[in-house]
């Protein structure tokens, strides 16, 4: 089968068109003919060592969309030929052929009597619209009423983020973002206001009458993460789903936690996939209805062949990126 792959971590050029034997679904697990892939940071991780050195020709791409082409044993409620999306735990993505644990690989057809998804959208949709929904729902503990403020709100999760607040009851969402370009692309997605990343707490507390927000999701680290701080109201929340900026692990003292009546959280769907399944597949239907009803939109704004995947990994890790892209795998 065709394959992006790379075998020592570096950057984008160590991604290789390879061939490569189709894998073999094991009991649980389904085997997909890709149609799309979603392009993610997790994926520049991956390239780049976070989740472990290489072993031998790795392929990455957290999340799939394609046709069912084989079953392992003891899987129910799939058949062969069904389109599905699928989130991948250990990567695979990349290539015509990937597996997927089967209780993280979602049939289409279910989809349909809420409007229904395309396998391009689908193939965008699993891995973000699972993190956009676990870390407001599941680590942010989002409840109607709240205020919420995204950074990175122009990115494939930013995007989404907002109407997911919106949907969960939020009654106010800000986000901030790098440049002008990008506040004008995340406006489009419901933002009350969207700030530049620099001095945003001022803008945050000028916007909610010095109050603060509810809930503030970062996944970009270093100083962002330490200044969200200063942008809660009391008993609100940083949820931390990545590190984007790959600054060092922050040192916070406790006690301004404690004396501003502040919080903590954390979201990894890696983690969730091993631990908490349920969980998972949970958020992950919950997410996926919402757009396949229309509620949520997943913004798509560039397609690549599967070979150019080093160009689309290329323009993520240095931010120059809106909205979401995709690898078209099939052929």
């Amino acid at each position: 089968m065709r394959a992006v792959a790379f075998k020592e971590v570096g950057g984008p050029e160590v991604l290789r068109a390879v061939e490569l034997p189709a894998p073999v679904p094991v009991p649980g697990e389904v085997l997909i003919r890709v149609a799309y892939a979603g392009v993610n940071y997790g994926e520049v991780q991956h390239r780049l060592g976070d989740f472990g050195p290489p072993e031998g020709e790795t392929v990455t791409g957290l999340e799939a969309s394609g046709t069912v082409a084989a079953l392992g044993g003891g899987v129910t409620g799939l058949a062969v030929g069904d389109e599905v999306a699928a989130y991948l735990p250990d990567g695979g993505g990349y290539a015509e052929y990937a597996t997927a644990p089967a209780p993280f690989v979602f049939p289409l057809a279910e989809l349909a009597e809420l409007g229904g998804l395309d396998l391009r959208t689908a193939g965008a949709a699993p891995l973000v619209l699972t993190t956009a929904y676990g870390v407001l729902a599941g680590a942010g503990h989002l409840v109607a009423g709240e205020t919420v403020l995204v950074h990175a709100a122009a990115g494939g999760v930013g995007s989404a983020a907002a109407q997911l607040a919106r949907s969960l009851g939020a009654a106010a969402v800000y986000g901030t973002v790098s440049t002008e370009e990008k506040a004008e692309y995340a406006s489009r997605f419901g933002y009350d206001e969207v700030f530049l990343r620099d001095g945003f707490t001022d803008a945050v507390r000028e916007a909610t009458s010095g109050r603060g927000v509810d809930l503030v999701l970062d996944p970009i680290g270093g100083p962002t993460r330490l200044a969200s701080f200063e942008a809660l109201a009391p008993f609100g929340r940083v949820a931390v789903y990545g590190e984007a900026a790959r600054h060092p692990d922050l040192h916070l003292p406790v006690l301004p936690v404690w004396k501003n009546n502040r919080a903590l959280t954390g979201y990894n769907i890696g983690d969730l996939s091993r631990r908490d399944p349920e969980t998972l597949r949970r958020h992950a239907r919950a997410a996926l209805g919402l757009v396949a009803s229309g509620a949520v939109r997943i913004d798509i704004t560039a397609e690549y062949d599967l070979a150019d995947a080093p160009e689309a990994q290329r323009l993520l890790e240095a931010g120059e990126n809106t909205g979401k892209a995709v690898l078209r795998v099939g052929r």
